[in-house]
């Protein structure tokens, strides 16, 4: 008799199933809670700063604290704080994050289970295993889509790094080097900020432009081949060029131009000015941001670095949030948080460590926001040790993919390449799939 109920419930599901696809804004459950269908998710990212994480942040000094699991676990950072999200706790050290937690989603169940840096930094980065082809970051690929053949009109390259790439792999992959990264290097908690390629450091604007003239003066054989095709494009390379370093681009990477109270806000170190360039890259238009944060490997003194660390952290992302937020920009930026990787739950007392934490791909947390994402939810857990996931795993795939979606990137597609390689955007999803419960 019950199966024969269950059996009718399924059958009536299929029927309104079939009935009913293609019919916008509807969605339907099955009898064991299952959404079997949804209406189509309308795109409405532009941009991505990318937060990256460099080594590896602790979740539990973060985004998923412990406080119950004690001294070996927590440390002297013991204690977790309400947010303005109720029901939302988060660690002691990121006071400012605490009051914009409605504005960000934290994944506190992101899993791969790897320790090495670099294979869990291509994961991460890219969404592929390690094989034979080197498959391009998320950034370059936002760049393929979103980038110069698509429309892109900047005064800049469309996937920028601020300030130094990663290192860890090759960001552009199989795509080869016209999606690589423009990398900033210099440090724009400085001033100026030295940009390469944009400002030479130790050189006046007047000597760049008497070099010019004499390059000029120089050039016989160019004057000599007047309207060739081929001078006609190196003119134009280095119209381009001097148009960086004296044009409108320069102005742009001047963060002497923001209002002083606004870079306090931020706070004047490489971190937080770095968050405030990354508002003003997207603000004009740019694609992909990568925030490179040097400094989270802490095998060592962890505790010692974190005192210094988390206040930087807490002031220039939760800035960037409440800034993009007020200037009508979060709806279509989306924001990564995270590495490759956490650290390890336990703490590592025993000399040479003396208080460090390891490497750790079982279980770590990373954070998203804007861009379609919603604020003000959890997705998944950890056990009461931070050691495991305890519901809800979710892989670097499963983000990249709900990622995409938001940018209108079919991850199921094919991505274009200079090789023509017969390659899709993503590999298939892994059991967690999108990250639909806040997109």
């Amino acid at each position: 008799m019950v199966k024969q109920q269950i059996k009718n419930m399924m059958t009536r599901r299929e029927l309104l199933k079939r009935s009913l696809i293609g019919a916008a804004g509807l969605s339907l459950i099955d009898p064991l809670g299952r959404k079997v269908f949804s209406a189509p998710l309308i795109p409405k990212a532009r941009a991505v700063i990318q937060i990256w994480m460099w080594g590896g942040p602790s979740h539990l000094d973060t985004f998923d604290p412990k406080p119950a699991a004690g001294y070996d676990y927590c440390g002297p950072l013991k204690n977790s704080i309400p947010t303005n999200v109720k029901g939302i706790q988060i660690g002691e050290m990121l006071p400012k994050l605490a009051q914009q937690a409605d504005k960000y989603s934290i994944i506190r169940s992101m899993t791969h289970g790897i320790n090495a840096h670099e294979t869990a930094s291509y994961l991460v980065q890219t969404g592929h295993q390690p094989g034979r082809l080197v498959y391009p970051s998320a950034g370059a690929v936002v760049s393929v889509f979103k980038g110069y053949d698509h429309g892109y009109k900047g005064l800049v390259p469309p996937y920028i790094v601020l300030t130094q790439p990663q290192g860890r792999f090759s960001e552009a992959g199989f795509l080869g080097p016209s999606f690589k990264p423009f990398s900033s290097g210099g440090d724009p908690g400085k001033d100026p900020f030295v940009v390469e390629g944009i400002i030479a450091k130790g050189i006046s604007d007047e000597r760049q432009r008497q070099r010019r003239e004499l390059l000029h003066k120089l050039d016989t054989f160019g004057r000599a081949m007047p309207q060739n095709p081929l001078f006609e494009k190196l003119d134009q390379c280095e119209d381009n060029a001097y148009d960086l370093m004296f044009g409108d681009a320069r102005k742009l990477f001047d963060l002497s131009t923001e209002k002083d109270d606004v870079r306090d806000r931020y706070g004047r170190n490489t971190f937080g000015q770095s968050c405030l360039m990354a508002r003003r890259l997207v603000e004009h238009g740019v694609p992909y941001v990568t925030i490179n944060y040097k400094g989270w490997d802490t095998h060592k003194q962890h505790f010692q670095m974190m005192q210094r660390m988390l206040p930087e952290l807490d002031a220039g992302f939760s800035e960037l949030l409440q800034d993009l937020s007020d200037r009508g920009l979060l709806e279509s930026t989306i924001i990564w948080w995270g590495g490759e990787f956490g650290r390890t739950p336990k703490v590592k007392w025993e000399p040479p460590w003396n208080g460090g934490r390891g490497h750790y791909g079982n279980c770590f947390s990373t954070v998203v926001a804007g861009g379609g994402f919603k604020g003000g939810q959890v997705v998944g857990a950890s056990n009461e040790y931070g050691t495991e996931v305890a519901s809800r795993p979710v892989h670097p795939p499963d983000l990249l993919r709900s990622m995409f979606q938001l940018l209108g990137i079919d991850p199921d597609g094919a991505l274009p390449n200079p090789r023509g390689l017969n390659v899709k955007v993503m590999p298939a999803a892994e059991e967690g799939g999108l990250l639909r419960e806040i997109m």
